[in-house]
Order: structure tokens, then sequence, then C-alpha cells
């Protein structure tokens, strides 16, 4: 069964919550709180569900000018590894080889070559690209 978009009922909605561009964080709170109790509605009307798009839309642009997320280098992203697994330096020595090695590797201090990206790759169950 398709459910059919209802225009009177959007404008209805659009009226009630007057959705527009975020310029402050108070703004984007409403805007996610709106969103959060739309997206845990498992009966959304497809008025409702336009409506929970286009809030996230605004979130999104208002975040990706308040908070940019800089950029993941490997070495970033292997920190971020061994942090979200609750893994030490230690874990690593199998994978990269010497302490020393993993050491260096970690501080920032040598890079990750080809052949450690793919074994860190393989240990993480990711893509090899994310290391290189």
């Amino acid at each position: 069964m398709t459910l059919i978009f209802n225009s009177k009922n959007y404008t209805n909605l659009l009226i009630q919550y007057q959705p527009k561009v975020i310029k402050t964080e108070a703004e984007n709170e409403r805007a996610i709180a709106l969103a959060e109790e739309l997206e845990h509605n498992p009966h959304r009307t497809p008025e409702e569900e336009a409506l929970l798009e286009l809030l996230v839309i605004l979130v999104e642009k208002f975040e990706e000018e308040h908070f940019p997320i800089p950029p993941q280098t490997p070495h970033s992203l292997l920190l971020h590894l061994l942090e979200d697994n609750d893994l030490k330096q230690e874990d690593l020595v199998g994978v990269l080889g010497s302490r020393g090695v993993v050491s260096e590797v970690i501080n920032g201090k040598r890079g990750i070559s080809k052949s450690q990206a793919r074994a860190l790759a393989a240990f993480f169950n990711v893509d090899v690209g994310l290391f290189i």
C-alpha cells in the first residue's frame, strides 16, 4: 500500500513547527529534539517523513558550518580504532612487528607502510584504503 503525500497536512506541519535555516545552538537543539521525536514515531506519515528529512538537512548544514570534522589521517584513524576497540599498543605488536615499530607508528614518528596498512585493515576488519 502506497501512502499519498497530502500537501495540506504538510502545510499544517510547516505552520506548526516553522522550520528555518538554523543560526544558533538553541535552534539546532530544538530541531534535533523534533527530528528525534519524529524519528522514533514508527507510524510517520509521508508529510512527517518530509519534515524529518528537511530537519536533518538543516541540522547537518548547521553542524558542518559550526562543528567541522577535521580530515582523518591514517594515524588519527589508527588511534581512534585503538580507543574504540579498547586496545593498547601491545595489541598491535603481532600486527605491525616489534614494540619499537608500534611505538613509532602510534606516536606519528613513522608512517604506515602498505604491508602494515593491509595488516591493520585485516586486524580491524576495515578497508585498507583507510590506512594509505
